[in-house]
């Protein structure tokens, strides 16, 4: 069976290609999942290279339901094909390293502007650019500071430099003054949601298996 994609609206189709187009920028080896979800949705998800998954949700179907393609495939294919349906590419599932969040229990924490969101994230990008690794990436002690603490509904979230990176590189942040950035998380998880996208990362670090 060739996998098919398809979209409800131009719009989500054009949405999700600058979505993976950002994510091929920021790593050329980037794969996307794509995810049906209830409603005629699908969920893209990616790896960013700060740690912190990236996903937009575009309106359509995604046959098989759940699978994991090659970011530039996916790109291609969405330059080329005019179509509302598309073949997304070869299945790449076993190169997917991520667990996803949970579809439910997420409360909602703060509502942040995003002007000041964006302000932060380049206040970091310029410390960043001083303190580059050898890798050519900043330190994980720098992309580990919180920028950010957030409070409600019972829950206290810390939001690290990383997640506001991520942010960014995936050109999810505005300028625009009536822009918010929604906080909401589990006992597990945190999300932030922009109008273009939600980078999402866990709240605590996996404690490594014991041998």
């Amino acid at each position: 069976m060739v996998p098919d994609l398809s979209f409800t609206d131009r719009s989500d189709r054009d949405d999700l290609g600058a979505f993976v187009a950002r994510a091929v920028r920021l790593d050329q080896q980037a794969v996307v999942r794509l995810r049906a979800r209830e409603g005629d949705l699908v969920d893209a998800w990616v790896a960013t290279p700060f740690d912190v998954l990236a996903t937009r949700t575009a309106r359509g179907t995604i046959n098989p339901s759940d699978m994991t393609v090659s970011g530039n495939e996916l790109l291609a294919a969405l330059a080329v094909v005019r179509g509302d349906h598309l073949d997304p590419g070869l299945s790449r599932d076993m190169l997917w390293r991520s667990a996803l969040p949970p579809t439910r229990h997420w409360q909602v924490v703060d509502l942040l502007p995003a002007r000041t969101v964006s302000e932060l994230a380049d206040k970091g990008i310029a410390v960043a650019r001083d303190n580059v690794g050898p890798q050519g990436t900043p330190p994980a002690s720098l992309l580990d500071q919180t920028v950010l603490t957030v409070s409600g509904d019972g829950l206290e979230v810390k939001i690290p430099l990383r997640c506001l990176f991520a942010l960014s590189g995936m050109g999810f942040l505005t300028d625009d003054e009536d822009d918010q950035i929604r906080v909401t998380a589990t006992d597990a998880w945190m999300r932030l949601d922009a109008r273009y996208g939600a980078v999402v990362r866990r709240r605590h670090a996996l404690l490594p298996l014991l041998v």
